[in-house]
């Protein structure tokens, strides 16, 4: 890793210190201009045939460990709340927005109005989502719906 490393970046004056198994970057050097290719968000395995049971349960599931508390509460709660109510069209478009190439703060922007949604997941989920949101009936979200 570390030679194609220096092949692509020996010119960009990105790093002066190597070790073995990680790079460690001078404070003085800054890398300037990185290629859009170098980190590729990797893509959920395909999923097809998935019991319809098994997909509601994987995605209650992903909905509650997001690795950001904000929207394991905010999706945790959409979940308990309307899930079991959706078709397969739409379980598969709320398994796309939660497991797309997106990271969580994107989805907490788009879900909260802060940035416009994307036109691929500006769809009904999205809107019921954008609705539990601003949480008119003033519920309390302080901790996950027990299973």
């Amino acid at each position: 890793m570390t030679s194609s490393f220096l092949r692509r970046f020996g010119n960009k004056k990105c790093l002066n210190l190597f070790s073995i198994g990680q790079i460690r970057l001078s404070s003085s050097t800054q890398c300037v201009d990185p290629p859009d290719d170098l980190f590729t968000i990797p893509r959920p395995p395909s999923r097809e045939n998935e019991p319809i049971e098994q997909r509601r349960a994987r995605l209650v599931y992903q909905s509650r460990k997001r690795g950001m508390l904000e929207n394991d509460l905010l999706l945790s709660t959409f979940v308990a709340k309307y899930l079991k109510s959706f078709d397969e069209t739409q379980l598969e478009k709320y398994d796309r927005l939660i497991n797309g190439p997106s990271n969580d703060w994107e989805l907490y922007y788009w879900a909260t109005n802060l940035k416009e949604t994307p036109i691929e997941h500006n769809h009904d989920v999205m809107d019921l989502l954008k609705y539990h949101c601003k949480n008119l009936n003033k519920e309390p979200r302080i901790r996950q719906p027990d299973l």
